[in-house]
This record gives structure tokens, sequence and C-alpha cells, in this order.
């Protein structure tokens, strides 16, 4: 089941809702880069609420979206980061020093605002 991409103004909105297998990784990552070049979305907010665990390969595209979505034009926030899947991505060594983070969906369109200089 593909992830849902909402667009909100010049934004996109994804809220993954359940674990994601790495077929729905990569369909994910793929659904997104086209929707950033299609709307020319200028901000993506990526909420992980719902996201407990995460492996090695879902950990490596998520750092790949961003990236990518960066070289794109489009600056990431991630929201709701669980204690699990932030171990997860220090162990694999996926730093993630450069990507805005915030508690929550709300708290995440603000950063990205600020990010943005909106």
């Amino acid at each position: 089941m593909p992830i849902p991409i909402l667009k909100l103004y010049n934004y996109l909105l994804i809220s993954i809702q359940t674990e994601i297998d790495d077929k729905t990784a990569i369909q994910f990552q793929e659904d997104l880069l086209d929707k950033i070049h299609k709307t020319g979305a200028t901000g993506v907010v990526i909420d992980l609420t719902s996201v407990e665990i995460i492996d090695s390969f879902i950990a490596k595209v998520l750092g790949d979206v961003i990236t990518m979505s960066d070289l794109m034009g489009a600056k990431v926030v991630l929201t709701g980061i669980q204690p699990a899947v932030a171990i997860t991505l220090i162990d694999l060594g996926i730093h993630m020093q450069k990507v805005a983070t915030a508690l929550d969906l709300e708290q995440g369109l603000i950063k990205l605002y600020q990010e943005l200089g909106v």
C-alpha cells in the first residue's frame, strides 16, 4: 500500500502510519521525488510518529530521501522520531545533523516555515 503524500500550498506532508517494508520504502522514495518534481514543492514534512522501529535498509532509504529531496530543492523536516528509530539511525552511521526535526507535525510545519524563511 503506497504512503499518501499530501500537498499543502507549496509543501508536501507525509505521515507514515505503519511499519514499512523494503518495497514500500522504495516506492515511497520514487513517489516523493516524482511529487517534488511535478509540484515544485520547496518543503517536505515527514512524520514518523507511528514508526516504532526501522531496519538498516529503511534507515538508508530515509537518509537517501532526505539527500535527494535537498538536491531537488525541497527542504525536509522530520517529525515524531521515536527513541528506537533515533538509536538505529545513529548506530547505522546515518547522521542527520543538517536535518531539521520537530516533536510533532504541527511543530514540523512551523520549523519548515522557519527553515524556508517564510
